[in-house]
């Protein structure tokens, strides 16, 4: 939990009550030599000079000190406040401070933005629009204690955690406001990659076990059987030595130890390259491959093995998820300083709550179609796009096809 709003608020009440001392001692010792003047004053007649009194020079010299310390003093109380009003506009956590009456007093920059307007002047209920949120600050204020609350606010898709600190000195609130989010959805992503890639393993490894066990059982006997038996098992190592592969891959990708052979290549090149690739494949599955491709594009310079796999992978996918009878595009255009690929396919579409999610690690948006494939395909896809220093994204209607998009920046 952060907390440098309190620990400045801490700094700044010990520097008033500082100062607030140094004024009342002042004060008492210019009261006492006042008191001395008026005594003088009132035992010398009209006309005779006053003698000399004890600690004029003193109070000159004490004023004088505290001109100069209060000066130094407020200097530091200002830089102070705006230390603080640099720290509480930059933080991503929102901060509200409220008063007896449960108005908002102050809000900072990210506050406004958690809310979707400016809080200052509004109800702390009509400001949090949350009845989690808004019980627990009730219940910061009724039991004098700090209270903690989380929510997930689905309309925004957001998660939110509240800290409630009441301020028994103004008898008010401050709250924090944090935004996990991200933090919410990176646990969810890692919640699902160990879950899918156990799925992912348990059907081969399962396939494997059987056909182990029945060979076992006497399957050896039936010399036809088991030559069956045994072109099965070959096919699960296959898959199971693919996907290590592809783990491998990605984690080199990741780890930022991907090598590229970067070269100026044409785009209609790379393009005519992995159609040729694939053509079977697309024909096999009684798909027409469409090619489309201005000549005059610019070059991009590009490790041409590593983008061809991107559009390997893509075609591929395309081909997985269309039915016999469709299209699969392949196709280049020109964009701001950018080559845009495009693949495009007139197959089952992606629903809109998995379209963010499609490039992570082993994530099928539906298992019943997914087909054969690790689900590393895009995943591995995006990471080659990145270290080009491009970027990758689609866009689908389910029921209509998808459309996988990637720029590639323009050779130099």
């Amino acid at each position: 939990m952060n907390y440098p709003l309190l620990f400045a608020a801490v700094v700044l009440l010990i520097a008033t009550i500082w100062i607030a001392w140094r004024y009342l001692r002042l004060r008492r010792s210019m009261g006492d030599l006042l008191r001395s003047l008026n005594r003088a004053a009132a035992e010398k007649k009209t006309g005779e000079s006053l003698p000399e009194i004890q600690g004029l020079e003193d109070l000159s010299g004490a004023l004088n000190s505290f001109v100069s310390t209060f000066d130094r003093e407020l200097s530091s109380l200002e830089a102070e406040r705006a230390r603080l009003a640099a720290v509480l506009d930059q933080m991503t956590d929102g901060v509200l401070m409220a008063d007896l009456e449960g108005r908002v007093q102050f809000a900072n920059p990210a506050a406004a933005r958690l809310f979707g307007r400016n809080p200052i002047g509004r109800s702390v209920t009509e400001t949090l629009r949350h009845h989690q949120l808004i019980q627990a600050w009730q219940r910061s204020q009724e039991t004098g204690e700090m209270q903690v609350e989380s929510v997930e606010v689905p309309a925004q898709r957001q998660f939110l955690q509240l800290v409630v600190i009441p301020d028994r000195a103004a008898r008010g609130s401050l709250l924090l406001v944090q935004d996990l989010t991200r933090l919410r959805r990176l646990e969810t992503v890692r919640r699902d990659f160990v879950s899918n890639l156990s799925h992912e393993l348990r059907t081969p490894l399962a396939s494997l076990k059987a056909l182990t066990e029945t060979l076992q059982e006497g399957a050896l006997d039936d010399p036809p059987a088991a030559r069956r038996f045994l072109s099965q098992m070959q096919t699960e190592v296959d898959a199971l030595s693919q996907m290590v592969a592809e783990l491998l891959e990605l984690s080199r990708i990741e780890s930022g130890r991907l090598a590229l052979d970067l070269r100026p290549v044409a785009a209609c090149e790379l393009i005519e390259s992995a159609g040729a690739r694939m053509r079977v494949q697309v024909e096999r599955a009684g798909l027409a491959l469409k090619i489309e491709c201005a000549q005059e594009l610019p070059a991009v310079r590009v490790d041409a093995q590593r983008l061809e796999q991107v559009l390997v992978n893509l075609i591929h996918n395309a081909v997985k998820f269309t039915r016999p009878g469709g299209e699969v595009l392949l196709g280049a255009e020109s964009g701001e300083g950018a080559v845009r690929f495009v693949v495009r396919d007139s197959g089952v579409g992606i629903p809109a709550d998995d379209l963010s999610r499609i490039f992570e690690r082993f994530y099928k948006s539906d298992r019943s179609r997914s087909g054969g494939g690790t689900g590393l395909g895009l995943s591995i896809a995006r990471h080659i796009v990145e270290a080009h220093r491009g970027t990758i994204w689609a866009e689908s209607e389910e029921g209509r096809g998808s459309s996988f998009y990637f720029a590639i920046p323009v050779a130099e």
